[in-house]
């Protein structure tokens, strides 16, 4: 059976919201890829090291599937990377300098908001984009792991941890919204 999008007056036309996806997820992963780089830069001689290492390498994994996206569907990236690849390595070193709890909670605040970004769009895909919503519901998949192991890891110890999830995750819903359109 064919799934039906429902559309309504004013939304973007399929190939449009595709563009649209594949540009914000790209900054999504970028983003991932630099916090992990900031946490990396603090914790990385600590026990935690290999832990962020194998996470990082999955969202390096995840960045080379919207960058090879972005190059044949010819899709513009949003403009504000460079703002992202200083954001993201920025919020990164500052959580784990606030200690390997924190840098879990921020693991946990920003898999928990991409998880509801990619239910979203797994939602309202053209059912034409079957190839696309593989991989939003692999790269889901993926993250959700993420946020388990900073639970299992103690995020929820860090201190402020509703706060500072709180924090994290109106900040990456903001780079989402501004990354989907700029």
């Amino acid at each position: 059976m064919t799934e039906r999008v429902t559309e309504w007056p004013g939304d973007l036309p399929p190939g449009a919201r595709s563009e649209r996806m594949i540009r914000v997820d790209h900054a999504g992963e970028y983003g991932a890829a630099r916090i992990y780089a900031g946490q990396l830069a603090v914790l990385g001689r600590s026990d935690k090291g290999d832990l962020l290492r194998h996470m990082e390498a999955q969202e390096q994994e995840h960045l080379r599937t919207f960058n090879t996206l972005i190059a044949e569907r010819r899709v513009r990236p949003t403009l504000m990377l460079p703002f992202w690849h200083v954001a993201g390595f920025a919020l990164g070193a500052v959580t784990a300098a606030l200690g390997e709890k924190a840098a879990m909670a921020c693991t946990v605040a920003v898999e928990e908001t991409i998880d509801a970004h990619y239910a979203g769009q797994i939602d309202t895909i053209d059912p034409s984009e079957g190839e696309l919503r593989g991989t939003l519901e692999k790269f889901r998949v993926d993250e959700l792991a993420h946020r388990d192991i900073g639970l299992e890891h103690g995020a929820e110890q860090a201190p402020g941890y509703r706060l500072l999830t709180g924090v994290i995750k109106a900040g990456c819903r903001a780079a989402i919204a501004i990354s989907e359109r700029i």
